[in-house]
């Protein structure tokens, strides 16, 4: 730096203008100014520099006097200057003060001195400028540390998760140390308590976090995530829940709170936390827990700005946590309607055998059922409601009623599907009805299922489906069969394409997987289940466990519904089936074999007697009103079953006779004698078919 001679006559020597100028800038400069020679130690500064005393501090290097983080960076920094490769500006270091204490943040500019050969000769020093930025600085990091809280907390609808991203916000820009505590209810999903908290509460730690500067293993080892306690009495912790009110405490070894707190004192100890914020997270009066904040070693200590920082975090936190505790009460609810549902316990069935595994996660809206039908068959069914809660609980609860009872009508899997669709539409406009006020009414309604029939006597599955995966489907060599059923509109969709059926033949042992289909989410997901199928000598429990433990994380988070069934067939024992010619006197031949069968079967007289009368009704119909061929069948498992087949389409009709008329009474008598009965159709004529409850059901 040099300056231009002056002017002659002017009176005033060069050298006294330069000092004058000096003078001037340096009493009434408006930032702290330093100056340096060559070897960057402090020649001279003003008074603005708070901390640095001229006399105390002139010959000290610049790192020296100001004590910073990184004295090796900085001072090549300023030696880059000196070397002529231009200015520093406004460059941002961190250090300490002798007099002043705690870190500080200045902002240093630094400009070469040139000589009297100019910027190509040697440097008489450097004139540097540095403004104490501390204040701004910790400003900024307060109003960053804020605005990471306001976006990183509330996304979520899980505690642990909220906790989580509260303290990934705070740490380490804020506090080098936090601990959240959530009272134990909340976090089961019960209502928080009023305040103030009674003392024996327990709180149980939701999350913790440090930043790598922190000594010791995880922080709070003595109350370690998931792990619950009692506030001590007569500490700020106790305190800050009792009257609501944040605490800013200075942690010193002999400060007298920590004797009736022993983790306090391991933690200080552990951790060298010095400055301590407890702010208790509350809501509407409520105590929902507590948020613990710890500065560390050379760390400045919180002052009162901090605390303000702390409790509007800590409220945004006990927003999100009160949400999400609403969520996991709903969840619940919505959870328990749903097992409470569903089938409490594995049916038995006369021809297969089905295991199931439900896993619970958001979906509450899957289900899955097995339902006896006439002949010894059997319908498997699974589907699912789109959506997470209770309401989607009950949607699912309405439609896997409707199924029931279509399925005991006997229709057709893409019968039945058809008319649950239809109640599916009739929901679909009941909720469309409600009032624009109503949470419900803008809310759309999804749901898929499918619906499967297995015949062990054809060993035949017919399969329809509607917005739902197909089954697969697994032979006795390990090798998929493909089931081409052809996807059918969901149950709630505008489309009214028809659905159609698909009969796959099947072998006795083979293995059917009907899943939902958050379990083939992913491309290899069929692939993956099929080569768990295919592994022998396992039961349908291991087999349905086994396709759980390869699932990906993310798919075990959602909720599912697996149902496996492995194909039979009836014992021939248990069956008799007879050709009856179409004659009148075929109702007594009928009886007379009835009679005998049951005999050998060892059926009591009773049930003898009534399924004679039984027999001998359904015969007789059909010898009278239906065509050939008639065929007679019994089947022995935990009830009897009689079924009467003929080539007739037309349906008798139950119907109460006067007391003067002589017939009529066939049917009546039937329903009275046996426990369920009806007709089925098919394309080559109709059955009718009744059961009876044995004595002793079960033991056969």
């Amino acid at each position: 730096m040099s300056y231009a001679e002056t002017p002659a006559g002017s009176g005033t020597p060069s050298g006294g203008l330069d000092e004058a100028l000096l003078k001037s800038l340096f009493a009434q400069s408006a930032v702290g100014l330093l100056v340096l020679d060559p070897q960057l130690r402090l020649v001279r500064a003003n008074s603005l520099v708070e901390g640095v005393g001229t006399e105390e501090y002139i010959g000290l290097r610049f790192t020296e006097a100001f004590r910073l983080d990184d004295p090796d960076g900085s001072e090549q920094s300023l030696k880059r200057v000196l070397a002529g490769e231009g200015p520093v500006r406004e460059h941002l270091v961190r250090g300490r003060l002798r007099r002043v204490p705690g870190d500080r943040t200045f902002l240093v500019s630094a400009y070469r001195l040139d000589g009297p050969d100019g910027p190509d000769g040697p440097a008489l020093g450097l004139l540097s400028a540095v403004v104490d930025v501390t204040e701004r600085e910790r400003a900024r990091a307060r109003e960053t540390a804020l605005a990471a809280v306001r976006d990183a907390v509330g996304g979520s609808l899980d505690v642990a998760t909220t906790c989580r991203a509260f303290i990934d916000a705070l740490v380490p820009g804020f506090a080098d140390l936090v601990v959240i505590e959530v009272v134990d209810e909340v976090l089961r999903g019960a209502d928080p308590p009023v305040g103030p908290l009674p003392p024996d509460t327990p709180l149980r730690c939701a999350a913790s976090g440090r930043c790598d500067t922190v000594r010791g293993d995880e922080p709070g080892r003595t109350r370690p995530v998931g792990g619950t306690r009692r506030l001590p009495p007569r500490t700020p912790y106790a305190l800050a829940v009792a009257d609501l009110r944040p605490r800013l405490v200075p942690l010193t070894a002999d400060t007298p709170w920590l004797d009736p707190d022993p983790a306090g004192v391991h933690r200080l100890a552990e951790t060298g936390a010095h400055s301590l914020i407890v702010v208790p997270l509350t809501l509407r009066g409520a105590v929902l827990g507590l948020v613990s904040l710890y500065r560390c070693g050379a760390a400045e200590p919180f002052d009162e700005e901090d605390v303000s920082l702390a409790g509007t975090a800590a409220t945004r936190a006990a927003l999100a946590i009160d949400n999400a505790r609403r969520y996991e009460r709903e969840h619940v609810i919505a959870s328990t309607v749903q097992r409470r549902l569903l089938p409490q316990a594995e049916r038995h069935q006369a021809a297969v055998e089905t295991a199931h595994v439900l896993l619970p996660g958001r979906d509450s809206g899957c289900w899955f059922d097995t339902i006896a039908l006439s002949g010894a068959r059997t319908a498997l069914v699974v589907g699912g409601v789109a959506g997470e809660g209770l309401q989607s609980a009950i949607a699912m609860g309405q439609l896997r009623t409707v199924v029931q009872a279509l399925a005991g009508l006997d229709l057709e899997p893409e019968e039945v599907l058809a008319r649950l669709k239809e109640t599916a539409d009739r929901l679909a406009h009941e909720r469309a009805a409600l009032p624009p006020s109503d949470s419900l009414h803008g809310e759309e309604l999804r749901a898929g299922c499918v619906y499967g029939v297995y015949d062990p006597f054809t060993r035949t599955c017919t399969v329809a489906r509607a917005g739902h995966p197909a089954p697969l489907i697994v032979g006795l060599d390990g090798q998929r069969i493909t089931v081409d059923a052809p996807e059918g509109p969901g149950l709630f969709a505008d489309d009214s394409a028809l659905f159609a059926p698909v009969t796959v033949t099947l072998e006795e042992g083979s293995l059917l997987a009907f899943c939902t289909a958050e379990l083939l989410a992913d491309e290899h997901a069929e692939e993956r289940i099929t080569r768990t199928l295919a592994r022998p000598g396992r039961s349908l429990q291991q087999l349905g466990d086994d396709i759980v433990y390869a699932l990906p994380d993310d798919t075990r988070s959602a909720g599912a519904a697996l149902l496996l069934a492995r194909t039979g067939t009836v014992s021939d024992h248990r069956v008799a089936t007879w050709d009856l010619a179409q004659e009148r006197t075929t109702p007594a031949t009928a009886r007379l074999l009835v009679r005998d069968r049951l005999q050998g079967w060892g059926l009591d007289e009773d049930t003898v007697d009534a399924t004679e009368l039984i027999v001998s009704e359904l015969v007789t119909n059909a010898v009278r009103y239906g065509t050939p061929p008639l065929r007679l069948r019994l089947l022995l498992d935990t009830s009897l079953t009689c079924e009467v087949h003929d080539g007739s389409t037309a349906s008798p009709h139950l119907r109460h006779a006067r007391t003067v008329d002589e017939g009529g009474r066939g049917l009546f008598i039937v329903s009275r004698l046996a426990a369920h009965w009806g007709a089925r159709h098919g394309p080559d004529g109709k059955v009718l078919w009744t059961e009876q409850d044995l004595p002793g059901a079960g033991t056969h």
